[in-house]
């Protein structure tokens, strides 16, 4: 099973109306393939431009890893040289903060992943969750 760019276009749908919703900051959201391909990206009027690069470098990551931003940025903390070294080997795409979260369907394989940015960390990844289980899918943030 693949993310559909339907459910991809629902991700991004839902993940904005929760931002909006909540109050939060203008938003950008990417959605990747389990490639770490993008399949769709929307950023918000009033977002700034380098929001792509920060949303796919979120998402990146945790293809890359395997692991959910959380998880990403708790190691990021306790070894920072390992985020140096992880971002030298993915060309500077790779953001080890909240906001990037794994897509898995209902028997726990990683589908691809969501990259949320322009409000807090916390807050991009609420965005993110809410955008995944509006496809009918299972987010790890």
């Amino acid at each position: 099973m693949t993310i559909s760019i339907r459910k991809a276009r629902t991700i991004i749908k839902a993940a904005l109306a929760k931002g909006r919703e909540a109050g939060m900051k203008p938003l950008s959201v990417v959605v990747l393939d389990a490639g770490a391909h993008t399949i769709a990206f929307e950023r918000e009027d009033g977002a700034s431009p380098g929001r792509f690069a920060i949303a796919h470098g979120k998402a990146n990551g945790c293809i890359m890893l395997g692991l959910p931003g959380s998880a990403i940025q708790t190691r990021a903390d306790a070894q920072a040289y390992f985020v140096q070294a992880m971002n030298g080997l993915y060309a500077g795409d790779f953001v080890p903060v909240k906001g990037g979260v794994l897509v898995r369907d209902a028997k726990g394989n990683i589908l691809g992943a969501v990259g949320v940015t322009g409000d807090s960390s916390d807050n991009d990844a609420v965005a993110a969750c809410a955008g995944i289980e509006a496809a009918g899918l299972v987010a790890e943030s």
